[in-house]
């Protein structure tokens, strides 16, 4: 037995990827998702890729997965009644938040519904002061009143949130013990556990988010392996990881509050990999799939990473990769609103029942409807021939929108095709400026690389938009976050909250933040040596939350290599500096440097997978013409097949380029050239 192959899964919406990395190079696969249960397309996607590859399920060495699960538990608000146990004063933690409106210029906006119900809220007399004297420890009948309270409110999970516990973290230690051993079955979540940093709303926040999405996600892991391993599967199982990484699944049982973004980040990862050796050293990566479209940045290989996102409306503080929505996926609705305006999304049709030219039962129009009746996808080669499309059920379902909006005659449901079309793109490229506006960034200096199955589909339009000047589009978009999968290193964040005052430097505040260091750097050591074997070694390296003494919010601080082998204060502050600098146009020496808290990701490096250099081949004539309805209205417009298309190859739009997992629109205007990583790069002209 070889054991040697590696395959990527990423499940979303509408399908699940898969990749395989293995002797004879790289294969790919797509299985319409199962939303019942997801692992029922893993392992029929799974047999199904392997035979692909003449392999079998004893010849894979390392399942690599990423599930947006969790992700889609917190937007819906389905996981089980969750209790929270908090000191006492603070049981509205939740519900009162940071008493800010998400918009404060829209009147119909209502507060996100609070994951934890007020009744069960409960307090604990438990006290822990900010120098870790204990001022209050329950008793055994506190435990006893608070178990049986959360017992008959059903709760399936709990979380525990201290005051301080991100200094101090016995005590609710010690609490979450008492309680689990009291509730069997039942998980316990300690925020200081889970991510020990200060804030206690944004701390408690995380270990409810943990809690609520555990018992889902737990119960979903195990029967993975269960399915998997009746089918012979021997190999390790790891999950992707929000910040880009990958991590055991004992750790993301433990704390998948981990993976929710592992998805998005994974094809951030692979959009670095694929754009190495070519010009193009600024990314920005789009991936549109069945129910929206993200973005995120790379610069020189690596991707953004922030410590403060949103997930399903609700703030979480950890490092993750910077992924944006910006906008409709291929599965979203296209509607108008009772005053008239045409809308896309954003409610989605997903995998059941899907878009209507699916033919599974769906009624209303979707963005796939739309390319469909615009001419953009073959109803007879979708998925390489694996799903027939139909055509004439997603016209009679654009009908009704035509008529709302006007349009009438032989063409009423294409017109209206391309309106949504159009109506999409346009919240695309705002949302992509605004965006880029807020980093202070200018779009001309970056390429779209789109990947998703809508994607390619769609990135020629939203670069003519936003008047982007490059798109790379790589060799096997579709299943692009699966690759990324594979391509992951093994990665954890650790945090430290210090809140010391850097400049002026003091002794007292030097030491704290070396012992700090030191501490964190041992525990990211002690991980990665029990997280994962046959690792290529591991590096550290470390981040710093600060700011300028009286200013409510950090920026984040990386630090370089040096500054990581001798961190003096006067170092750290010149980061801090510059990064202020870049963010607000100038640097203030004159005010204290504070640093609030110190982050250190240890990094474990796994195997290389060689990505395929394209190849050069003869010239290859258009497979024929097709009738394209395009902003310009109906012209034939060739067709070519990638698969076909060689190193240095070039094609003028317009034109269509179809492969088996996507189909690249190319506009009037454009043109595309084949490079050596095998990417089309499109430019104008």
């Amino acid at each position: 037995m070889n054991a040697s192959a590696r395959v990527g899964i990423d499940v979303g919406g509408t399908f699940t990827d898969f990749v395989l990395a293995g002797a004879r190079g790289l294969v790919f696969h797509k299985e319409p998702s199962t939303p019942a249960d997801p692992s029922a397309a893993v392992e029929s996607g799974l047999l199904a890729l392997v035979q692909k590859a003449g392999l079998t399920m004893g010849d894979i060495g390392l399942l690599v997965h990423g599930t947006t699960l969790g992700l889609n538990a917190i937007i819906q608000r389905r996981g089980g009644p969750i209790g929270l146990v908090t000191s006492p004063g603070n049981r509205d933690v939740l519900e009162i938040a940071r008493c800010r409106m998400a918009n404060s210029v829209d009147f119909h906006l209502t507060r996100e519904e609070d994951l934890v119900p007020r009744d069960l809220a409960f307090e604990i007399p438990a006290r822990i002061m900010v120098d870790g004297t204990v001022l209050v420890r329950p008793t055994a009948a506190d435990y006893d009143r608070i178990a049986a309270a959360l017992r008959a409110g059903g709760v399936v999970t709990v979380a525990v949130m201290l005051l301080h516990s991100y200094l101090h973290p016995e005590l609710e230690a010690e609490v979450a013990a008492e309680l689990g051993a009291r509730l069997p079955g039942v998980p316990v979540s300690a925020s200081a556990a889970v991510w020990p940093e200060v804030r206690e709303y944004e701390r408690a926040l995380v270990a409810v988010l943990n809690g609520f999405i555990a018992p889902l996600m737990q119960e979903y892991f195990t029967r993975l392996e269960t399915r998997l391993a009746a089918r012979g599967l021997r190999a390790p199982i790891t999950i992707t990881a929000s910040n880009g990484g990958t991590v055991a699944l004992r750790t993301a049982r433990a704390r998948p509050i981990e993976t929710v973004l592992s998805g998005p980040a994974s094809g951030v990862v692979a959009a670095a990999r694929a754009a190495e050796r070519t010009p193009h050293q600024r990314l920005i990566t789009f991936d549109m799939g069945g129910t929206s479209s993200d973005i995120a940045l790379t610069r020189s290989g690596e991707p953004e990473y922030t410590t403060r996102t949103t997930v399903g409306g609700l703030p979480l503080v950890m490092p993750v990769v910077n992924v944006s929505a910006i906008g409709a996926g291929g599965g979203s609705i296209v509607w108008v609103d009772p005053q008239g305006v045409l809308k896309v999304g954003p409610r989605s049709a997903g995998a059941a029942p899907g878009p209507v030219c699916y033919g599974r039962g769906g009624t209303e129009p979707t963005v796939t409807d739309c390319y469909l009746v615009c001419g953009f996808l073959d109803p007879a080669n979708f998925l390489g021939g694996r799903m027939r499309l139909d055509r004439e059920a997603a016209e009679r379902a654009l009908l009704p929108i035509a008529a709302r909006l006007g349009f009438s005659g032989p063409d009423a449901a294409t017109r209206a095709a391309q309106a949504a079309l159009r109506v999409a793109t346009a919240v695309m490229a705002t949302e992509l400026s605004t965006g880029l506006a807020q980093r202070g960034e200018d779009a001309s200096s970056f390429a779209l690389m789109p990947f998703g199955g809508a994607g390619p589909t769609h990135a020629n339009m939203l670069a003519e938009e936003a008047r982007l000047s490059a798109v790379l589009v790589p060799f096997a978009p579709s299943t692009f976050c699966a690759l990324g999968a594979i391509l992951a290193d093994v990665k954890r964040d650790f945090v430290r909250s210090l809140r010391i005052r850097l400049l002026p430097a003091t002794e007292a505040a030097t030491a704290r933040l070396h012992t700090a260091l030191a501490e964190l750097s041992a525990e990211a050591r002690d991980w990665i040596a029990a997280e994962a074997e046959n690792l290529r070694g591991h590096t550290l390296s470390a981040t710093a939350e600060m700011r300028y003494a009286g200013q409510s919010f950090e920026l984040t601080v990386d630090w370089d290599a040096a500054t990581f082998a001798n961190p003096t204060p006067e170092a750290i502050a010149e980061l801090f500096h510059r990064v202020h600098e870049g963010v607000y146009a100038f640097r203030d020496t004159t005010s204290a440097v504070e640093l609030t808290s110190l982050r250190v990701r240890v990094t474990g490096h796994v195997a290389p997978i060689d990505l395929p250099d394209a190849l050069p081949r003869p010239a290859a004539a258009p497979l024929g013409t097709r009738r394209i309805f395009g902003a310009e209205g109906w012209g034939d417009w060739p067709v070519h097949d990638r698969s076909r298309l060689g190193l240095g190859a070039r094609i003028a739009g317009p034109a269509i380029i179809e492969q088996e997992d996507s189909t690249l629109v190319l506009l009037p205007g454009w043109g595309a050239e084949v490079d050596l990583r095998g990417n089309l790069e499109l430019r104008r002209g």
